[in-house]
């Protein structure tokens, strides 16, 4: 038997503080209907939205170096 409780208010506290300390957010704007049409793309690759975005932009940079 186990004895999880779910996810409580600590433990959403510490993924919070966790966010915050390790992690920058990016909000970014795309024409009206094409967030759908992204997700898709994402979940095709077993991917995450914001997966895929970080992917498709390092592959971008590592791609563009001289």
């Amino acid at each position: 038997m186990s004895d999880y409780k779910g996810y409580d208010d600590k433990s959403k506290e510490r993924t919070m503080r966790y966010m915050k300390a390790k992690r920058d957010r990016i909000t970014i704007g795309v024409p009206k209907g094409d967030k759908e049409r992204y997700m898709q793309h994402a979940k095709s690759k077993g991917l995450s939205l914001n997966a895929c975005f970080v992917q498709l932009i390092e592959n971008d940079i590592n791609n563009s170096r001289p």
